[in-house]
């Protein structure tokens, strides 16, 4: 059984950088064909994809968050790191790790709240 569970700070600065880590178990982040992503859920809207790193290591970012966004990984961990730069009140939202395997989210964490605010 595959295992996702989200860390990090709930609370990060208007400007300052979202740095949220997603432990898996159960299953490598370095086997095919199963690429990990970050999801995130403002409030009162719905879920928004913010992008994916593969079991190769390659990643691919919403084009509306490129720019401040990015995924790497630690392999030796089974970690996946989600960062995101210069952040506004408005990247306040519950963040979730999932897993997609033959194209299908199959594997969620249980998010994990972050307020934006001074």
């Amino acid at each position: 059984q595959v295992q996702l569970q989200e860390s990090g700070p709930g609370l990060v600065k208007p400007s300052q950088t979202l740095s949220l880590t997603c432990t898996v178990s159960g299953g490598s982040i370095t086997a095919n064909p199963y690429y990990w992503n970050w999801i995130r859920q403002p409030p009162g809207k719905g879920l928004e994809w913010i992008g994916y790193i593969g079991y190769s290591g390659i990643s691919y970012y919403s084009p509306s968050l490129k720019s401040r966004t990015s995924i790497s990984r630690d392999t030796s961990k089974n970690q996946f790191t989600l960062q995101l730069t210069s952040v506004t009140p408005e990247d306040t939202a519950v963040y979730f790790c999932a897993r997609v395997g033959n194209w299908l989210y199959d594997y969620w964490g249980q998010g994990t709240q972050v307020t934006v605010s001074s």
